[in-house]
């Protein structure tokens, strides 16, 4: 199954989104884009780390195309706020594209070009786009945060 990953803000939030979404086979909630070894959460939100929250997921390429997650991704978050969605304040919380080939990449760049010349946010996109890193695991307790706890306490 191909892999993509995304950041737009907390990633519970994310998440719930993207676990709901038909074609896609399994989520997983965890950090990209930093420079320490196995971040935990506590690191992270200490803002030292250089990660973002992200949700790293699988998906059926025969039943969602990656275009479609990256329309998914475009709605559920405000791509013009930097290091920040709603009241989530911090690089953690940036909006990032991390892309697994040069597919993706393409899509992703010429997504971002067509939403900005539309206008439609207002402001201009500063969402990241760059190659996927490692990808660390977040603690289990905020995998599947919303389905194990309810909704609430993440604003997207």
């Amino acid at each position: 199954m191909p892999t993509a990953t995304f950041a737009a803000g907390c990633f519970w939030g994310v998440e719930s989104r993207f676990a709901s979404t038909p074609g896609v086979t399994s989520t997983a909630v965890g950090y990209m884009g930093g420079h320490t070894e196995n971040p935990t959460y506590r690191d992270v939100c200490n803002k030292t780390t250089g990660h973002a929250e992200v949700v790293q997921l699988e998906f059926d390429d025969q039943k969602i195309s990656y275009d479609t997650l990256l329309d998914i991704f475009w709605q559920m978050h405000d791509p013009t706020t930097l290091n920040r969605q709603g009241p989530d304040i911090g690089d953690q919380y940036r909006s990032a594209i991390f892309y697994h080939n040069d597919h993706q990449r393409i899509m992703a760049e010429q997504s971002k070009v067509v939403l900005d010349k539309s206008g439609i946010f207002g402001n201009p996109i500063v969402t990241e786009i760059t190659p996927a890193a490692q990808f660390w695991r977040a603690e289990e307790y905020h995998q599947q945060y919303h389905a194990k706890n309810g909704r609430g306490g993440c604003s997207i």
